[in-house]
């Protein structure tokens, strides 16, 4: 192609765009149902368990009762915890001191440094979240100081307590509930199950890069 032919083109190409502006379509909002509280519970349940999660469903004063009952058949060693948070002291204060059907409770009391020898052979990490996402199923948490993310991040299972109150429609719903834009952790995090990986034969695999098992307790009054 000759350069006069190829300016001749690119010309008209040119003259084409200038005399066609973009028309860029009005999009409406997308439609929300609206979800009453069992609803947005029973969708979480199903979208987590569709991923292998596992959700139950307790009381709030039934909840540590619940968990000895869940983890006794997992024969697990240990469990991780933040001690200064709500849901910490009162699994501590449920949690029965030398029973040997159950875990032993492991304070997260120490900087990692101090820490990371024992943090990397535990079995269990629990936390508590901010709320959930119907929409998706997926937990939200900010990490904090007395909570932080190497406990829902390095055991193997990771066990999770949701404010039924807390279970949003939504992202939106979330995002608006929340007053997000006042202020957020450098680490705000949703989690949709345990962690998964494909490798170039697409063979599934869990736990490569974070917990393999995810259990969820949602607390509804």
């Amino acid at each position: 192609m000759s350069d006069t032919a190829r300016e001749n083109i690119m010309r008209k190409l040119a003259a084409a765009v200038a005399h066609r502006p973009a028309q860029i379509p009005e999009t409406g909002a997308l439609p929300v149902p609206a979800l009453c509280q069992a609803e947005k519970v029973e969708q979480l349940k199903h979208f987590m368990q569709s991923v292998r999660g596992e959700v139950h469903v307790v009381k709030p004063k039934d909840w540590v009762s619940r968990l000895q009952d869940l983890l006794r058949p997992r024969a697990l060693k240990t469990l991780l915890y933040g001690p200064a948070t709500p849901h910490g002291k009162t699994l501590a204060a449920g949690w029965p001191p030398e029973d040997p059907g159950l875990p032993r409770l492991v304070p997260y009391a120490a900087p990692v440094e101090d820490f990371k020898s024992e943090l990397f052979q535990l079995d269990a990490g629990i936390t508590g979240t901010l709320g959930a996402i119907a929409e998706n199923g997926a937990l939200i948490l900010w990490p904090t100081p007395e909570e932080p993310r190497l406990i829902s991040l390095v055991p193997p299972i990771h066990i999770a307590l949701v404010d039924a109150a807390n279970i949003y429609c939504n992202f939106s719903d979330a995002l608006t509930a929340g007053s997000w834009k006042a202020g957020m952790p450098t680490n705000a995090l949703l989690i949709s199950g345990p962690s998964k990986t494909a490798d170039i034969e697409l063979t599934l695999a869990f736990g490569v890069h974070g917990p393999r098992e995810v259990l969820v307790l949602v607390l509804e009054t």
